[in-house]
């Protein structure tokens, strides 16, 4: 009879993947909260935030933040998946069946999120992509990195090149992602609307990101970070780093510049379709890949593991804090709630998200003191493992 299946233990939890996950959480608030208080799926970044404040707190959202920490939050999606695999079969378990469960519940929390809290959800992309990927994870972690660096390169390269031919050969007006119309009347539903005519533009806004073609996009783009973040992980790449850290440092260097580079090529060359898309496909990746060297490399360090302890507490319990970010942030914006959308500037909303990031860091803090996981984290691990593991820690 195979040995009980628990949660991860406290001291087996390996600390950067903590801080990245707290670190990502903040970076994907920073570029959500635009879509919590304004219709980005509509609107032109450039012209509808007018004020030279605005434009340049876009531009280092865009530059630095946007299509970066979702990769990162993928890679260390597929890291951690790893680990729970090699614990599963340590133990005499089928992680077919755990890893199943654990994504069909993850499907189940994002379908609740995004069709009664948000459009903007990520849980669903996840939860059906990670099932796919569990056909992958048998694979070496040469073969797991082989595999998921073609199969992002490949087709996000021909997708890139139609797009620049697409430019070259069709007028502006013709390839406009930008509806004006869609943005007005969408703000008015979010900001005066019922709960019941919200929710139908939730839904509405929800399958413009997430129809057949989007679907095969977002395939492409997030379950080959997957698989690279478990080929990592069979690797022990984080693990091994201690004694790599010169080599380390280097790669940071050329993957943050690489992905810089590529970032601001629709700020110093010309800003369309094609070039926004090698600039999030390509460039967004890069940064979020340096942004894990960096980290790992601090985290090694006295003083920047007791920098980066915050994050921790946030990393800890992840989803949950992603999930109360959205819970407040609606209750703040939507005409159900307080009603702001649309009232706020983006500085200001900025300045918001890290004020609720930094109160999730306190609040993160005073749970973790009481309890060993998070709320959603704990739900989550019951019906992973088909037992409930005690959630309050022993006095």
């Amino acid at each position: 009879m195979p040995d009980k299946l628990l949660p991860v233990q406290e001291k087996d939890r390996i600390a950067s993947l903590d801080i990245m996950r707290g670190f990502a959480i903040l970076g994907i608030f920073l570029v959500n909260m635009m879509s919590f208080h304004s219709p980005l799926l509509y609107l032109d970044p450039h012209r509808w935030w007018d004020s030279s404040l605005d434009k340049g707190v876009y531009a280092f959202i865009d530059i630095f933040a946007q299509a970066s920490f979702y990769p990162l939050f993928s890679l260390l999606f597929g890291y951690g998946v790893i680990i729970l695999r090699e614990r599963a079969i340590e133990r005499g378990y089928s992680f077919a069946a755990i890893g199943s469960r654990r994504f069909l519940v993850l499907l189940a929390a994002g379908l609740l999120h995004a069709f009664l809290i948000w459009h903007g959800d990520i849980l669903v992309n996840y939860a059906v992509f990670g099932l796919i990927a569990l056909l992958f994870f048998r694979l070496s972690g040469k073969a797991l990195l082989i595999t998921g660096t073609l199969l992002y390169i490949l087709p996000n390269l021909l997708m890139g090149l139609l797009m620049l031919v697409t430019v070259l050969f069709v007028p502006d007006s013709e390839t406009a992602l930008y509806d004006l119309e869609s943005a007005v009347s969408s703000s008015e539903v979010y900001k005066d609307g019922t709960f019941a005519e919200i929710t139908s533009q939730r839904i509405t806004d929800w399958y413009m990101v997430n129809n057949e073609v989007s679907f095969i996009i977002l395939l492409l783009s997030i379950m080959p970070l997957f698989l690279i973040g478990a080929g990592a992980a069979k690797l022990k790449l984080l693990e091994k780093l201690a004694n790599l850290q010169k080599r380390a440092a280097i790669m940071f260097a050329v993957f943050f510049a690489a992905g810089l580079l590529i970032k601001l090529v629709p700020y110093m060359g010309p800003d369309n379709l094609a070039t926004e898309y090698f600039q999030d496909l390509f460039g967004g990746p890069l940064l979020a890949v340096s942004y894990a060297i960096l980290i790992a490399l601090l985290a090694e360090t006295e003083k920047g593991s007791r920098l980066l302890m915050p994050l921790t507490w946030v990393g800890r319990m992840s989803l949950s804090n992603y999930l109360f970010q959205s819970i407040v942030c609606t209750l703040i914006f939507y005409g159900y709630g307080l009603g702001f959308y649309g009232d706020i500037s983006l500085a200001g909303g900025t300045l918001l998200a890290v004020g609720i990031y930094l109160f999730q860091i306190l609040l993160s803090r005073l749970w973790l003191t009481r309890f060993k996981y998070g709320p959603f984290e704990w739900l989550w691990r019951s019906a992973t493992y088909l037992s409930v593991p005690p959630i309050r820690r022993s006095k």
